[in-house]
């Protein structure tokens, strides 16, 4: 599993489904974030260019892996290369939606840009959560299952 960690609010959550199941995750970020002592868990701080977190969870997502992220664009790009991509609010991006969900933050973006206030997204929420460990928890049974 791999998390890209800045504000992700499911780090916790991740590590006890993690541990329950015994795969390892790397917490992917710009800056130390705090992460258990368990020897299933490491972090990796990489450098604050821009991308530099994106871009080292490209480089090691593979079919066996599953990556949480708030970012479409990220998720596009571990999609592609046959990743498991879930959000902190449980939707689980797939080939079939990813389109979507890029055309809709390129509209929201444009909106933005022109001045027009969209608002941002809903407030984090049990339901959220609750989604999200489900997802999870489903993404590493079909990897078990696979293997």
């Amino acid at each position: 599993i791999l998390i890209d960690a800045d504000a992700c609010p499911v780090k916790d959550e991740t590590y006890k489904v993690a541990i329950r199941y015994k795969v390892p995750v790397v917490v992917v970020s710009n800056s130390p974030i705090r992460v258990p002592h368990d020897p299933l868990i490491s972090r990796k701080v990489v450098s604050d260019a821009f991308d530099a977190a994106d871009d080292w969870i490209v480089e090691h997502t593979t079919a066996d892996t599953v990556v949480i992220t708030a970012d479409i664009l990220l998720a596009d790009r571990c999609l592609k290369l046959g990743g498991t991509v879930i959000s902190p609010t449980g939707k689980a991006f797939t080939s079939s939606s990813i389109g979507n969900a890029i055309a809709v933050r390129a509209i929201m973006s444009d909106l933005r840009a022109g001045g027009d206030s969209v608002g941002g997204p809903a407030p984090f929420s049990k339901a959220d959560r609750s989604r999200f460990l489900s997802a999870l928890d489903q993404a590493l049974v079909r990897l078990q299952r696979r293997h």
